[in-house]
This record gives C-alpha cells, sequence and structure tokens, in this order.
C-alpha cells in the first residue's frame, strides 16, 4: 500500500490478529473443483495473522470421531494442492453428526483443542449443519461439564463458536452467490466432452443427447447449452409448455434442412414436465427417433463433471473467498450470525448463513408448487439473463414472423484476435435478426471496413461458432483515421444504419476516431456500439473483456506443467512472461491462480531492492520442503527489467541454492478454444448490444432525429477516459486489489486493505438490487 493512502480512512488487517485462537476448516458434502484451493488459503492466511489451523478430515465424520481426523495445519502441507481437483482433506455423509449425541463428541473434539472457529466448504444442508451446531453450542458445553469431560474454565474460554461458510457446488444452487466454487469447472468439462461429441457427430450426420448434473438446479445444462450453441435444452427451472416433443423435432430437422450436421440436446438429470414428471434422456432418445428416424445416441457425463483440475475463475475465486473466510473469524464476536462468504460481482461479500439457505430452500418449493417463474427470479440475476439470451437465440422465426425493420447493421472485430470473439458475432447476428435488421459482416477490421469488404451474413453462416477460436471474420489492429473517408463512402454505399465493434484496445480507439470524425461525415452519425474483447483486459469502462479468462486458463495449465517439471528436479526457480501490454491484469491474476511466488506488472514500479528481496524469499524458501519457485512478469513491466535480466539476476543470485529457468508464453494466449466463461460472456453482452442498437435505431426512426451521437461500451454506459493513452491503461483496475493476496498467500509481509469487507449485508437487499437491475 503506497504512503499516500490516507491511513485514517482505510482499514488494515494487520490490526486483525489472530494470536491464541484456533480455526478448524472442513469440507463436507459433494466435492467440488477448488475446495483445495479454499483450504489452501484459509489455512495460509491463519497462520499468516498468527492463528492456529486445523484440518478436519472426512468433513463432519472426522469432527465426530476425533483423533488425527483432526490435525494442525502448516504452511507446507497445503502446497500442491491448488490445481488438485477434489478435497484432499476428504468429505464424508456424516450420519451420526445428526444427532444429539454426534454433535456432542464433535465439542468435545474441538474444545479439546481449543478451537471455536469453524470454516465450512459444503452445500446448503453442509452449512445448514454448521449453523445448528453453533446454536447449540453452549447448550453441548453445558453437558461435557455436568458429565465432567471439560472443566468450568474450558467451557467459559470456548464460549462461543463462530461459522463461516463457503458454498463449494458444482451446481450452483446456493442463493446469495453469483458462483459456487466448481461451477466454472464443472462447465469446463462439460464442454470438454461436447467439443470432443461434435467432432463424431458431424462426421456421422448424429443428434447426441447429453445429461448433465443438476438435480434440482439447470444452471449447468442451461449454460452448457448457450455456450455450445445447444439445439434445446431441458431444465427444471423451465418446464418445456405442452406440446414441446412436436417443437423440438420441428426445431431439430429445420436445422438438419438447414445443412446441420448435428444435434445437440443438452438436458439437466432433474429436468421435468409441467405436471413434475421427469423427462430423462432415454425418452428423448426415444421420441427423437421415432419421430424423425435420426441416428441418436445418448451420452451421461456423472461425475467427470466434478473431476479434474480446478479452472482458474474456481482458483481465484476460491482463494478469495478463504481469505475473507478468515478476516469475517477474525472480526467475530459473540453475537455474530454464521456467515457465508459470497460472491457479488467482483466483490466477495458476507451475507447471514440461513438467509440464504431460506432462499435457497424457496426455489424448491416455489418449483414444486409449479411456480416456475417465481423460481427463475429467485434463482437471481445471473440465472434469469442467462435463460433471457438462451430464449432469445434458441427460436429462429420464419421470415413471415420476422418484424421487418429496414435497417443494415454491420459487425466487424478490430484488435488482436481474443477467445470468444465468434460467440459475439453469432449472438448479436441471430439477435439482430430476430429483431428484423439485415446484418453485414465485414472482414479484416477497419481495413477491410475501407476496401469494401462487406457482406450480408444471415442465421445460418454463423452455425457451430461459439467453440471456434481466433476471429472467423479476420481482425487487424489498423485504426480508422487513415481511411475515414473510404469507410465513411462505404457506409453510405451499403447504407449502414449501425455498427457493432468487436475488439480491443483499437476497437475503442477506433470508434472515437469515427466519433470525431462525424461533424465532416454525416453518414457516420448512427449508433455504435463496442464490446470488448482482448486478452489484456485493459478497456477502460469495462471490468472484464472476451478472451481474458481464456487466456489466464492457458496460463495457469502451464504454469501447472512448469511446476510440476519444478518439483521433479527441486531446487528451481521459473520465470514466466505473460502478455497483456501494459496491463498487469493476465500476470496479477494468472499469479494467484497458480501460486505464483511474485508477478511484476507495470501498475506498480518495482526497482533492483525488490528484486533482491524476491530472491532473499526464494532462497529461504529453498530451506523448507517446497523447493520450487514461480514468478511471472508482464511482457511491459519495466524497460530495462527485461525477463532476460531478472533471469541473468536470479541465476547469478542464487547460484548453488537454485538455478532458473525462463518461459515466454507468447501467442498460446491467445489461441485455443475459447473457455465456457468467455462463449457464454461474449453471448451475453453481444445479444445486449444489439437490443440497445435496435432501441437507439427505433428512437432514431421514431424523432426523426439527423445525428444520433452516441459511443458505447456495452459493460457500463459511460465512458472512463484513458491515464495514458500511449500506455493503454484504464484509469481504475479493480483487479489490483487482488495484489496483496497473492503476496500474502506467497508468504510476503505486506499490507492488506479491508475497509470493504466486515459489512454483513442481507439477501433480502441484494435481490431488490438484483431485481431493479433485470
Amino acid at each position: 500500500m503506497k504512503a499516500k493512502d490516507s491511513l485514517d480512512t482505510k482499514k488494515f488487517f494487520e490490526n486483525l490478529s489472530g494470536a491464541g485462537k484456533s480455526i478448524g476448516v472442513l469440507t463436507s458434502g459433494g466435492d467440488a473443483q477448488g475446495m483445495n484451493a479454499a483450504v489452501r488459503a484459509v489455512v495460509r492466511m491463519g497462520i499468516y495473522v498468527g492463528a492456529k489451523v486445523y484440518f478436519i478430515h472426512e468433513g463432519y465424520q472426522g469432527m465426530v470421531d476425533g483423533g488425527d481426523n483432526i490435525k494442525e495445519a502448516s504452511w507446507e502441507s497445503v502446497s500442491s494442492m491448488l490445481q488438485v481437483g477434489g478435497t484432499v482433506i476428504g468429505s464424508a455423509r456424516c450420519k451420526d453428526f445428526r444427532t444429539h449425541e454426534g454433535r456432542l463428541r464433535a465439542a468435545l473434539n474441538l474444545v479439546q483443542r481449543g478451537i471455536t472457529n469453524l470454516c465450512v466448504i459444503g452445500g446448503d444442508g453442509s452449512l445448514t449443519g454448521a449453523n445448528l451446531f453453533r446454536e447449540e453450542w453452549s447448550g453441548l458445553l453445558d453437558e461435557l461439564v455436568q458429565s465432567g469431560q471439560i472443566s468450568e474454565e474450558a467451557a467459559q474460554t470456548h464460549s462461543a463458536l463462530h461459522i463461516v461458510g463457503m458454498v463449494g457446488s458444482i451446481d450452483n444452487d446456493f442463493c446469495g452467490t453469483d458462483m459456487t466454487i466448481g461451477t466454472d469447472s464443472a462447465l469446463h468439462r462439460i464442454i470438454e466432452v461436447v467439443d470432443a461429441i461434435m467432432t463424431t457427430a458431424q462426421s456421422h450426420q448424429r443428434t447426441f443427447v447429453l445429461e448433465v448434473m443438476g438435480r434440482h438446479c439447470g444452471y449447468l445444462a442451461l449454460v452448457s447449452a448457450l455456450a455450445c450453441g445447444a439445439d434445446w435444452v431441458l431444465i427444471p427451472e423451465m418446464p418445456p409448455k405442452d406440446g414441446w416433443e412436436e417443437q423440438m423435432c420441428h426445431k431439430l430437422s429445420e436445422n438438419r434442412a438447414d445443412k446441420k450436421r448435428l444435434n445437440i440436446i443438452i438436458v439437466a438429470e432433474g429436468a421435468i414436465d409441467q405436471n413434475n414428471k421427469p423427462i430423462t434422456t432415454e425418452l428423448i432418445k426415444d421420441l427423437v427417433v421415432r419421430c424423425l428416424g435420426f441416428d441418436t445416441r445418448v451420452t451421461i457425463l456423472g461425475h467427470v463433471q466434478r473431476g479434474g483440475t480446478p479452472s482458474a475463475f474456481d482458483r481465484i475465486l476460491a482463494s478469495r473467498m478463504g481469505v475473507e473466510a478468515v478476516l469475517a473469524l477474525l472480526e467475530a464476536s459473540p453475537g455474530t450470525p454464521a456467515c457465508v462468504v459470497s460472491l457479488c460481482g467482483n466483490q466477495a461479500v458476507r451475507l447471514p448463513l440461513m438467509e440464504c439457505v431460506q432462499m435457497t430452500q424457496e426455489v424448491q418449493k416455489a418449483m414444486d408448487e409449479k411456480r416456475f417463474e417465481e423460481a427463475v427470479k429467485l434463482r437471481g440475476r445471473s440465472f434469469e439473463n442467462n435463460l433471457n439470451t438462451y430464449k432469445l437465440l434458441s427460436h429462429r422465426k420464419i421470415d413471415a414472423e420476422l418484424p421487418r425493420s429496414s435497417f443494415n447493421v454491420a459487425v466487424l472485430n478490430v484488435g488482436a484476435p481474443a477467445a470468444g470473439m465468434n460467440a459475439a458475432v453469432r449472438s448479436a447476428v441471430r439477435v439482430g435478426i430476430t429483431e428484423g435488421h439485415t446484418l453485414f459482416a465485414v472482414n479484416d477490421g477497419f481495413e477491410g471496413f475501407s476496401k469494401g469488404q462487406i457482406k450480408e451474413i444471415k442465421w445460418g453462416d454463423v452455425g457451430g461458432w461459439t467453440g471456434q477460436g481466433g476471429s472467423l471474420l479476420g481482425t487487424k489492429r489498423t485504426l480508422p483515421a487513415k481511411h475515414i473517408d473510404k469507410i465513411a463512402e462505404q457506409m453510405r454505399i451499403h447504407n449502414i444504419n449501425a455498427l457493432l465493434v468487436i475488439g480491443g484496445f483499437e476497437a475503442y480507439l477506433g470508434l472515437l476516431e469515427l466519433q470525431a470524425a462525424r461533424s465532416k461525415h454525416a453518414e457516420l452519425c448512427v449508433p455504435m456500439v463496442m464490446v470488448p474483447a482482448t486478452v489484456s483486459n485493459n478497456i477502460p469502462g469495462s471490468d472484464l473483456s472476451i478472451g481474458a479468462d481464456t487466456a489466464l486458463n492457458a496460463i495457469t495449465d502451464t504454469c501447472d506443467r512448469i511446476k510440476q517439471s519444478a518439483s521433479g528436479t527441486k531446487r528451481r526457480v521459473f520465470i514466466i512472461e505473460t502478455m497483456g501490454g501494459y496491463c498487469g491484469y493476465l500476470a496479477t491474476v494468472g499469479g494467484l491462480a497458480a501460486g505464483a511466488d511474485a508477478a511484476y506488472i507495470y501498475e506498480e514500479p518495482f526497482d533492483i531492492r525488490d528484486l533482491q528481496s524476491n530472491v532473499e524469499h526464494l532462497t529461504e524458501k529453498m530451506k523448507t520442503s517446497i523447493q520450487r519457485g514461480l514468478v511471472l512478469r508482464n511482457e511491459n513491466c519495466s524497460e530495462n527489467y527485461t525477463t532476460d535480466f531478472i533471469y541473468q539476476l536470479y541465476s547469478e543470485e542464487g547460484k548453488g541454492v537454485f538455478d532458473c529457468r525462463k518461459n515466454v508464453l507468447g501467442h498460446m494466449q491467445q489461441g485455443g478454444a475459447p473457455s465456457p466463461f468467455d462463449r457464454n460472456f461474449g453471448t451475453k453482452i453481444a445479444a445486449k448490444a444489439m437490443q440497445w442498437i435496435s432501441k437507439k435505431l427505433k428512437e432514431f426512426y421514431r424523432t426523426g432525429k439527423e445525428k444520433l451521437d452516441v459511443v458505447w461500451d456495452c459493460v457500463k454506459s459511460e465512458l472512463i477516459f484513458v491515464r495514458q493513452k500511449i500506455h493503454r491503461i484504464p484509469k481504475e483496475q479493480w483487479w489490483l486489489r487482488l495484489r496483496p493476496l497473492m503476496k500474502i498467500l506467497a508468504k510476503y509481509k505486506t499490507s492488506y486493505d479491508v475497509s470493504d469487507s466486515g459489512q454483513l449485508e442481507h439477501i433480502v437487499r441484494l435481490r431488490a438490487k438484483d431485481i431493479s437491475a433485470i
């Protein structure tokens, strides 16, 4: 934290001491990828603040059984956990803990070790059990005193039990949080399978019916259907209307007639019809074979969805939640209710645990009573937005049903390619056609625009684009300033009434140049929308950009392999160079996801003393059982401290203690199939962008305005201008708040501003905000 920050307005976690406190961490219920990252964060943050942290193995069963199931954790004991799926401390469903006698034994085991702070990672059942345990705590201690198993003094010392929950569930079925730990990784597993199935389905012109997990929640089915462009999806929250069988078969045959060689139908395991009767994969298969005669196969993904390495998103989410959970325990007083750490946008928040549980139970109640629209709203804004976008894209209208707007809208990609661009183009084209517009595709960005590389693009032309990496339209970094006259002429020739530009900083600057040229060219006085798409994530006014998540996963996967190599050879430090221009997003967030020891970025200036300090830190680390190091460097973090310089410095200063290797990741960060997040994100924001264009065009048409002076970024409606245009860095970057977390988890002494923490919000108030934002 810089010295110029006003200390009287900030609260730092250094003032929160864990000395004399003991924290128990357990995972309970079904496992989820990312649980280990949460355990690691709790252990390291707890030790960092001076508390003792205990592993409670095998969930509540371990707490009841005691003995070796409850062991003190060390800093080194959570090394190499970050990239491991499942939960290494074990999870079990415990019947004993549901009994009063079982909870009494658990209380005794905790008191004997001085544990009065519990961090529970699990689903709503596990968290409800923890809250019951907390409510009974004083009564359980009284019983233990009366039976002579603990002293009065021990009961007084351990009089209050503090509970903080983190939701680990691949179904994303817990109200109060945008995402639960494990959901994003499960989506990765589903999309990997769907992408693989698509190639074989296309070869044989087959229909595949895929069952994904989600007994009570259709989030996985819904988002994976959006991410792969499935033909049909069935989820418990949206039972199909009567006659759905005919509609589905009509849709499948229509797609085949449109030269599509495959069909994908995704079914949540809890899918039901309007009468609450199950809809199974076999039922759908039989229906398709009987009505259409298509060669149809069923694939049930099952526990594949729970397995594998956690995604970058889940590692970051779990690490943030783990740190926040320890802060919540440190700040808790005897009267503090049990809370759950949730994600709201980019902010970690604390919500009363039982409010969230009750809201989650209300969803199921609404579904049981066939109040399905209410169930969807109770799921939250994220679920409802996904469902609305799916509805918008899924049902192709015949020409006679389409509204005719007489407006022409051009779509183009500008800047470096980013995974997810094609999903955004597909979404924009199909929503635009549904709105009644004629869509034109521009090849090769502004340069292609000036050369007249423009052609009409139709519904079927963008089929299968969601899973394609790169830019199928072609993209270039060329700015429009030199070609303004020709671009204006092409807009006049093709009668372009609106522009949708998908791209990075060049797209941002390009729209500003077009806006500036409006006084000379009336053709440019049309609605213009920018959809941010760049691995650098450096677009002003936008928290996230299409492509950044895919790049993060590429970095994380590579770092995992490199760490594995380093652990085999021992005493080795790797210097990894990431992309991002002058923006340190990839280096910082990639470092947090990969468990890096340091990350050098342009936004946080460093000098030779910092480099020397990092070398000394790694030298000390080599004396422990963790004999490896990982250092990330943003490509433009320093003009003089280059990757080669840092590599040579580390090699020289670490001589005799560790050896060094370097790796420049390069353009592999821009390539590959887009992640589920980028596919979904690109699909949703491009749909919103096209709807905004339609709204502005109708206003323009209705009022007969000659000019419509709008340049809009679809994440925030106002433009935030650049601090230093040459360095392409936004004024405000939310992810800089994550840097202290990375340093803490790497055992560096640092300051961490926790001014935003500690406020226990209420889910009712959040729901009100959610509904008004829809």
